[in-house]
């Protein structure tokens, strides 16, 4: 397909180059050659007219002899290249003075001088005295208010021809030199135009047929070049997100597909008799844990799609964060309790006002207070605090627990990510609660950071722009 629009391409060139010479041989060359053909015959006729007037008469007042009328036709025939010829009213030559091997008839046959008309020349063999074409022109030769004679000046055509060849010579040249321009340009706009834009387009063909590891080979550092990258990176982009995608898909199947197949398993013994009626309540207790996950699981989920879909509108508010922070604290009592974990809050002495969106904010106090409940010990402590620093607040969730090796630190961030030493402990856990506290903080311009050793504990301290005003009570 390409060899043939390359084909294309040169055969469209050849004709253009064609049309341009056979265009420039015939109109640009009849279009000088008559220009040349007035212009001389005006010169010719100017110059008869000068000798008729002022040399000739003198022949008729007998003032001047054949020999210097003879002298001037033969002076101006080596000025004009043209032949002269001296004749009386009826045609009959008086005297001549000719060019190459031309020569004067004794008497012109059927001489005519109002054959010439209002046109100055003619142009023929003039009553096939010539050989070839000659310009003729014709200037009447009075004295005493009467015409005693004619001059007729011949010049040859082939002269003015020449002529033309020496004027179209450069003419042929330029075109020359501008076909050989346009050829390059041409060779340019194929290599740097051209070429790219069908690997561009054979890109976006492959792009919509889903294959997305074709790169395009384009470097070069132009708008072609800069459209090549863009479209390269843009098809990097969107591989990552469908290996995201499928990551996604596969992730959350098994995360469905385990407690469904508990919860189908338990059912279907409790069902047909397997699970006797005294133990239906410790196994519904189990599939209503079950449940849970899912609902929590969803949740994340639903949660998450809010900043895939560039759809989450944060409802900003000022409000004060510790009040925030007791209330989410107090809602942990049940949990708390059991494992005997106790929630030390280190407030600030006077109200702290936050300009964020309160339910987003609430949302990050309870995963990241949750997550320290989750892999604390028993009879341990969870602190959190609160400090700030010029326009800022920062708040500080800090646990007792087992504590991210160093190499998992930048992973707890990823959707679906649990680290080996948490899937011991965290057996409700979707792997989404950091992922959403991250994009959460994040969609404030906010920034949080983690600090774990393992052993010893994790500390997450986020921050959040301080009100500039306290809300009117």
């Amino acid at each position: 397909m390409k060899s043939i629009l390359h084909l294309k391409f040169i055969i469209l060139y050849i004709i253009f180059g064609f049309l341009c010479v056979f265009t420039t041989a015939t109109l640009t060359n009849e279009l000088i050659m008559n220009g040349l053909e007035e212009d001389i015959s005006q010169s010719l006729y100017r110059e008869a007219t000068l000798i008729s007037n002022n040399y000739l008469p003198s022949y008729f007042s007998e003032d001047a002899s054949i020999w210097a009328v003879q002298s001037q036709l033969i002076a101006m025939r080596l000025y004009l290249n043209s032949s002269l010829w001296f004749v009386t009213p009826d045609g009959s030559l008086i005297t001549s003075s000719n060019i190459g091997g031309t020569t004067a008839p004794r008497t012109i046959e059927n001489f005519d001088p109002a054959e010439i008309g209002n046109s100055q020349y003619i142009t023929g063999t003039y009553h096939d005295y010539f050989d070839e074409d000659f310009i003729t022109v014709m200037a009447p030769v009075t004295q005493g208010f009467s015409t005693k004679g004619y001059l007729l000046i011949h010049h040859p055509v082939s002269d003015i021809k020449k002529q033309c060849s020496l004027l179209m010579r450069p003419v042929y040249i330029t075109l020359a030199v501008i076909f050989g321009l346009s050829f390059i340009f041409l060779l340019g706009f194929h290599f740097f135009v051209y070429r790219p834009l069908r690997q561009i387009t054979e890109a976006a063909k492959q792009y919509a047929m889903g294959n997305l590891d074709y790169a395009i080979p384009v470097h070069s550092h132009d708008e072609m070049g800069y459209l090549s990258a863009s479209l390269n990176f843009m098809s990097v982009q969107l591989k990552d997100m469908d290996d995201y995608q499928k990551k996604i898909v596969a992730n959350v199947s098994h995360d469905f597909r385990s407690p469904l197949t508990s919860i189908k398993g338990y059912v279907q013994a409790i069902t047909d008799g397997t699970i006797p009626p005294e133990l239906h309540e410790k196994y519904l207790n189990i599939i209503l844990f079950e449940v849970e996950r899912l609902t929590d699981l969803t949740t994340d989920l639903l949660t998450l799609n809010e900043f895939d879909t560039k759809e989450l509108l944060l409802d900003k508010t000022t409000f004060d964060i510790q009040e925030v922070i007791k209330n989410t604290a107090l809602s942990f009592e049940g949990v708390c309790t059991p494992k005997h974990i106790s929630i030390q809050l280190l407030l600030l002495p006077d109200e702290v006002f936050v300009c964020a969106d309160k339910r987003k904010i609430q949302q990050v106090l309870y995963n990241l207070i949750d997550n320290a409940i989750k892999f604390s010990e028993n009879e341990s402590s969870v602190f959190v605090e609160v400090s700030g620093k010029n326009d800022k607040i920062f708040v500080s969730v800090k646990d007792q627990g087992i504590g991210i090796p160093k190499k998992e630190l930048n992973k707890i961030w990823e959707r679906f990510y649990k680290s080996d030493l948490s899937r011991g402990k965290d057996k409700k856990g979707t792997g989404l609660g950091l992922a959403i506290v991250k994009e959460v903080i994040q969609a404030h311009d906010e920034h949080i950071n983690v600090v774990s050793t393992e052993g010893v504990g994790t500390e997450f301290i986020f921050s959040l722009s301080k009100a500039s005003q306290d809300p009117v009570k």
